[in-house]
Parts: C-alpha cells; sequence; structure tokens
C-alpha cells in the first residue's frame, strides 16, 4: 500500500507539472510540437487527478505508517503545488482581461502621444488601443462599427492581430490559456478549441484547423493615428491594472530587460524586429532597421508590386500594393506615386483613388519565422 501511495503522489505530481509545462515558457517547452498533447492533458485533467488522488487516498489510509503525519508532509508539498499550477501560474490568473473597455476622445485620452496603438477603423468608426495596455491584458474584446472585436497582443511574439470572435456564426468568448511556440493562446468557451494569436489558427480542439476571421489594423503612435482619424476613440487604462500597466512602459520601444520580450537591435536575430507581409500565401520580412534608414521599401512579393512606407515618428508603417512598378517616394509624411500625392495611410490628397493598403505586421524576426515556414527575407 505505500506503494500504491507512493505511485499516486508521483503521478498527481508529474501530471500537474506536464500540465503547466507544455502551455509555459518553461526550458525546452516553446520548442517542442506537443500541443494535441498538452490539450489531451488538459481535457482529461480530472480524470487524471481522479486516478492519482485515489491511489493517494487508498495508500494512505489503508498503509501501516508507524507515525501518520509522515505522508502528510509530502501531500501538503504536493497540494502547495497544485495551488500554484492552476492558480498562481495559470495565463488567465496572471494576465486579466480589462473589467471594463472605457473609450475617450484623442483630447481627454490618459496617454502620450508617443505611444503605440492597434487602430481599427470600421463604418467610420476607429479606436486606438495602446500596446501598453494590451501587452497586458493580450486581449481586448468590444466593439467597432457596430461589429464584435478581438483586440490581441502578444508580447513575447511582438504581435499585434485584431479577429471576428465569432466561432461556427456566432459571437465568442475567450480566455488566455497558455502560448504555444512562444506565441499566446486562446480558448473559446463553447468548443474549448485553441487558438493561435498570431495566425488565428485553432491549432487543437474540435475547430482544429479553422480560423477566425481577421479584421484589418494598422500598428502607429498615437498621434499618427488620431492624425489620419481626428474622431478616433482611445482605449483608457483600467486603474486595477496600473502596476501591471506601469511595468510595460519600457516594452515598446524595445528596452525591456526580460529574457522573453526583450529586443535585438543587430538585424536577423531572434528577438530583431521585421515587418511581414503575406500575400497570395507567400511571406516576405522586411529588416526594421533598414526600412528606418530608407523609410521607403519597394519590392515584389510574388507577381504583386508593394511598397512599406515608415512615417517620420519611425514608429508608424504602412503597406500597399500598386499597379505598377513606379517607385514610391516620401517627403515628410506625404507620398509621391505617378505624380500624385497621399497621406502615409494612401489615402489621396489630391482627390484621386486611394492606394491599395495591404496588411503588415510588426514581429519579432523568431515568431515571423515560426508562423510562415517559407517565408523569405525582403530586399
Amino acid at each position: 500500500m505505500k506503494k500504491l501511495f507512493i505511485a499516486g503522489l508521483a503521478g498527481l505530481l508529474f501530471f500537474e507539472i506536464c500540465n503547466v509545462y507544455f502551455i509555459m515558457p518553461m526550458p525546452g517547452s516553446q520548442k517542442m510540437n506537443s500541443i494535441d498533447a498538452a490539450y489531451f492533458l488538459y481535457r482529461w485533467r480530472w480524470l487524471f487527478r481522479g486516478v492519482f488522488a485515489a491511489m493517494l487516498l487508498l495508500g494512505l489510509m489503508k498503509a501501516p505508517w508507524k507515525r501518520k503525519w509522515v505522508p502528510l508532509v509530502p501531500v501538503i508539498l504536493v497540494g502547495v503545488i497544485i495551488y500554484y499550477s492552476n492558480f498562481v501560474m495559470a495565463a488567465d490568473h496572471m494576465f486579466h482581461a480589462p473589467t471594463t473597455v472605457a473609450m475617450v476622445d484623442r483630447i481627454n485620452a490618459k496617454i502620450d502621444s508617443n505611444r503605440l496603438v492597434i487602430g481599427v477603423e470600421l463604418n467610420g468608426e476607429a479606436k486606438a488601443y495602446p500596446i501598453q495596455y494590451l501587452g497586458y491584458h493580450h486581449q481586448v474584446q468590444d466593439e467597432v462599427g457596430g461589429k464584435p472585436v478581438l483586440v490581441t497582443y502578444c508580447t513575447v511574439c511582438r504581435t499585434g492581430r485584431v479577429y471576428e470572435p465569432v466561432v461556427n456564426g456566432k459571437k465568442e468568448t475567450f480566455r488566455l490559456v497558455g502560448m504555444d511556440h512562444f506565441n499566446a493562446m486562446f480558448e473559446d468557451a463553447t468548443t474549448k478549441s485553441w487558438w493561435q494569436q498570431a495566425t488565428g489558427k485553432a491549432v487543437t480542439g474540435k475547430l482544429k484547423g479553422t480560423h477566425l476571421p481577421e479584421v484589418f489594423s494598422a500598428q502607429t503612435t498615437l498621434a499618427k493615428w488620431a492624425e489620419l482619424h481626428p474622431s478616433t476613440l482611445v482605449m483608457q487604462p483600467d486603474t486595477i491594472y496600473k502596476a501591471q500597466y506601469d511595468s510595460m512602459r519600457n516594452y515598446e520601444s524595445g528596452k525591456g530587460k526580460s529574457a522573453l520580450t526583450r529586443t535585438d537591435t543587430a538585424s536577423w536575430k531572434d528577438k530583431s524586429w521585421v515587418v511581414g507581409i503575406t500575400l497570395n500565401n507567400e511571406s516576405k520580412a522586411y529588416d526594421w532597421n533598414r526600412l528606418k534608414a530608407k523609410r521607403v521599401i519597394d519590392d515584389r512579393l510574388g507577381d504583386r508590386n508593394i511598397s512599406l512606407v515608415l512615417a517620420k515618428d519611425n514608429n508608424s508603417f504602412f503597406a500597399f500594393e500598386k499597379p505598377t512598378n513606379h517607385k514610391l517616394t516620401i517627403f515628410n509624411d506625404t507620398l509621391l506615386y505617378n505624380n500624385s500625392r497621399f497621406k502615409t495611410d494612401g489615402s489621396s490628397i489630391d482627390g484621386n483613388a486611394s492606394l491599395k493598403r495591404i496588411s503588415a505586421y510588426q514581429e519579432f524576426w523568431h515568431s515571423w519565422q515560426t508562423f510562415h515556414k517559407n517565408t523569405k527575407k525582403g530586399e
């Protein structure tokens, strides 16, 4: 019976460690293709816990212990580990969604205009979500232009994405589960599938292989977003999380010290910044240092002519698909193309047709490579 007790204790301990290890940034865990194993353990967690707990209790009661308190010591230690793994180290207990999503106009916004935001414009309504807040929350569920949106950000990948939170035709809610390959992962409340933040893809569960519809967004400074969208609303801080926001103060500028979120200032290192673009299933990454030096990069992606532009604030960037291979130039923040003038977001100054915007994402190089296996490096 003592062996049964030890087996139950060891099994319970090993299970709880594995249940956390596969979905949190532990040594080696994020480089393994273990998401299905992690999901299996999580899905059947109460069965595993029940079996091991029964073995432990049966051994505890039936074994001839000389000192009854002796086996209680390891049981208490395992209980502490279970508590920490499920309540302290669990992703949705470490990072909370905002209790309210308060929006105000730009004039009354309590945030510096140089801060980075993820901007969304739908049906004539524009909203800006500061990365300083998103980086802690990981997700904000809101409405823009009457449509539900899921605004997400992963600091370990430096990825901002916006999706329609619609699963099987109905609005869905999500919780942060952990991470896979260093990328935040969410679980929907209905099917319990796990969704990858960087791609919007269900990586395991009932809906494995399906995608959330993506909503077009831009990463800019608040000043640039407000210049382009004067009536924008701006997300305000949830005062409950002031300390957490303060810890994010240096992140967006690349001055964070954490091994997971730090920045490599050299090019093409794991934590170097790139801007990634995908068109017709072809992907390219453009070195941030080169973009800062040139401000405009003209290139071809597949059979398309594209331009990537950096505004004079050295933070706001935009990408366009062009009908011809004519060069696009920039003076201050005015774009010149085919003898016409445009704002940095491609909208026409002269009353002509606007340039065609395409999605572009700032990201750590290690992340873009992971989720775009055949990516090339831009010219």
